[in-house]
């Protein structure tokens, strides 16, 4: 228990004394564990202290285990608050219970004035989400994981304090404080992807190749966002001498694209897809438009998500698709 306070008592250091942060409870250990360190250190830093739990109804007792949470939060100093919420359809199960999930966090945090929402995921589901990352072949940003802080709404802080804490020490903090976690049926079901990641592929690296993978792929996961963020500060100040806008679109300088590294050459192709579009290229999209400035022998404009880019003299135009 004191290895998870210590970790909630570095995220909540620099919230200003009277302010109102909100847990996401889902009853499980990690988040129990959360919530029981969040509700000892608010009290001393002169913090009010809310949990959220929300009951999507997929399964046949998730009302009792709402509930369950809810006492347990109480009695734990915390105020209880449970939502039910319908789950869609769009992009599986998964993806569409974390949607729901996250808007009512929002929602919540912003109905009471709260600065901040804590959610329990641990160094375990980090090295996880670096592997499901690592599978899908997009980049160092996909390995790059879960940031410990980020912006969930206006003025809403996302924090994650325990992604430097296992599991193991979450399920023995529940224990050493007299608590009962819920233990998730789907955790165990193989047809999602995480689940397979944490039974089947983290055990046999542990086997293959040794203890500490899970804190590799974690510390992995914290150099490559630190390379990210550099990486972001650089294109912010070159976009500003290369970028301009034009007829339904925006262009970027061929001569300055060619004069930087192939890695900042790309990410600033990206950057500008996503920034004007808010379209994702893929690595062989992204290399298609970066031989219009490398390679360039008359191409014809090339179609992309949402644009189309196309060489027009010194400069790559990118325009909405018509």
């Amino acid at each position: 228990m004191a290895e998870v306070r210590r970790a909630v008592r570095g995220a909540l250091a620099s919230l200003p004394a009277g302010s109102t942060v909100v847990i996401a409870l889902s009853g499980g250990a990690d988040s129990l564990a959360l919530t029981a360190a969040v509700g000892f250190e608010g009290r001393k830093l002169g913090l009010r202290v809310a949990s959220v739990t929300v009951d999507h109804g997929l399964q046949p007792e998730s009302a009792e285990v709402a509930e369950n949470a809810g006492r347990q939060a109480a009695s734990l100093g915390v105020d209880p608050l449970i939502v039910r919420v319908e789950v869609g359809t769009d992009g599986g199960p998964e993806a569409a219970a974390r949607a729901a999930r996250y808007g009512v966090l929002a929602d919540a945090a912003l109905d009471v004035g709260a600065v901040a929402v804590l959610v329990g995921h641990t160094l375990d589901d980090q090295a996880e989400t670096v592997l499901l990352g690592l599978s899908r072949g997009s980049g160092a940003r996909s390995l790059q994981g879960m940031a410990a802080q980020s912006e969930l709404a206006p003025g809403v802080a996302l924090l994650r304090p325990l992604l430097e804490v296992r599991r193991a020490t979450t399920f023995a903090a529940c224990a050493a404080e007299g608590l009962a976690p819920w233990s998730d049926p789907h955790n165990d079901e193989p047809r999602f992807s995480r689940v397979r990641v944490r039974n089947r592929v983290l055990p046999v690296l542990e086997a293959e190749l040794g203890p500490g993978i899970a804190e590799a792929l974690a510390r992995t996961a914290a150099q490559l966002r630190e390379d990210s963020e550099a990486f972001d500060e650089m294109i912010d100040e070159t976009i500003e001498d290369i970028v301009e806008h034009a007829e339904a679109g925006i262009s970027v300088s061929a001569p300055a694209l060619a004069a930087n590294p192939a890695a900042l050459r790309h990410r600033i192709i990206r950057h500008v897809v996503a920034a004007e579009f808010g379209q994702s290229l893929s690595r062989a999209q992204t290399l298609e438009v970066a031989r219009l400035v490398t390679d360039w022998s008359g191409q014809t404009a090339i179609d992309l998500p949402g644009c189309r880019a196309r060489r027009v003299g010194a400069r790559v135009e990118f325009t909405a698709q018509p």
